[in-house]
């Protein structure tokens, strides 16, 4: 049976209150929540001996969270990623969205969703989020609703869907920004973390950190982890500017993904704690970023500061820059339609 535990964890300097959730399993593993940009703070998992630690990443205080740089465990939207000068254009109208990352739009703007207290409530044993995001929010067309539901089993299975409805035909993708380090939070790097992803062939990405149009084949290259490989062997590799952006911040197309048909994306593991996490969703790709800007973080919840590739995000999404590119998977939420997709974290142990 999952019990889960609420309490207040902090006030904004608005006077919102943030919710602090703990959902915990008869084996006493555990998952804690917030309804500050409907984050997810900690994961605690067994490790091959049984032994209990927190494998994401996150802050000591409420506060460290408050518009932080890496998004640390945060659901982010209304458009995960990047677009390419923040321009956009919806049925014949053109959008000049907030440029807040280099020369591009990321993650849906300064106050995106991951920035934002959202409504929040326990129903038996989940824990649901919910968001209203006006018309015009972060330049974006449309009122939009949204949910992220969260529900953890007796098998170490945390599953996030997200829920989306909108009045006006806009744009939508949304992701959990959750960084894993499968030996502790504190562990120091994921270089020796190995990871598999189930991805053939990769977008060729420009020196902007936008998707050319291109394919690549991945066979042979820093980017081929249809076999489990050793991330730290490759984050300096020239292929498709892995150097150029201190590591991987690239996304990963999953081969043979079905629209809202939930498809394995991959697995990270560690050989020294044994722990390995599963993944699985309905998106077409996954971002993989290796925490190469981790440096000058808020304080950790263990007390220090994390250092470059301290963890890893693997953030199930659509492609950057879909909206303006036509071959890649539909952006686009009209209204009367439902934006359903699923990223379940499967934790499991292995000798």
């Amino acid at each position: 049976m999952i019990t889960i535990e609420q309490e207040v964890w902090g006030m904004t300097a608005e006077g919102e209150g943030i919710i602090r959730y703990t959902m915990r399993n008869e084996s006493g593993a555990t998952v804690q929540l917030s309804n500050y940009g409907a984050t997810i703070l900690s994961v605690v998992v067994p490790d091959r001996e049984g032994k209990m630690a927190d494998v994401v990443l996150g802050y000591k205080n409420p506060e460290g969270y408050y518009f932080d740089g890496p998004a640390m465990g945060k659901s982010v939207g209304r458009f995960a990623n990047r677009i390419a000068f923040g321009k956009l254009e919806i049925e014949g109208e053109k959008y000049q969205l907030e440029v807040n990352c280099g020369r591009n739009h990321l993650h849906g703007g300064t106050k995106n969703f991951a920035n934002r207290v959202w409504e929040s409530r326990v129903e038996t044993n989940r824990v649901v989020m919910s968001l209203t995001s006006e018309d015009g929010d972060q330049r974006f067309p449309g009122e939009m609703n949204v949910e992220a539901i969260f529900d953890f089993d007796e098998e170490n299975q945390l599953e996030i869907t997200y829920l989306a409805k909108t009045d006006r035909t806009t744009v939508v993708n949304l992701t959990n920004h959750v960084y894993f380090n499968l030996d502790g939070e504190n562990a120091g790097t994921i270089h020796d973390h190995e990871l598999q992803l189930n991805t053939s062939r990769t977008l060729e990405m420009n020196d902007n950190q936008i998707p050319t149009g291109e394919w690549l084949d991945v066979k042979g290259t820093a980017q081929d982890f249809l076999e489990f490989r050793r991330i730290g062997d490759g984050l300096d590799a020239e292929f498709n500017h892995i150097r150029d952006f201190k590591g991987y911040d690239h996304p990963f197309p999953i081969d043979g993904w079905k629209l809202h048909i939930l498809g394995e994306v991959g697995a990270l593991r560690s050989q020294k704690s044994g722990r390995m996490v599963k993944v699985l969703s309905s998106q077409p790709s996954v971002m993989v970023y290796t925490g190469n800007w981790l440096d000058g973080s808020p304080e950790t919840k263990s007390g220090g500061y994390y250092g470059e590739y301290a963890g890893v995000a693997l953030e199930c999404q659509n492609y950057p820059d879909a909206p303006n590119q036509p071959s890649f998977p539909n952006a686009y939420l009209h209204p009367g339609e439902l934006y359903c997709e699923k990223i379940v974290y499967r934790f499991e142990t292995f000798e």
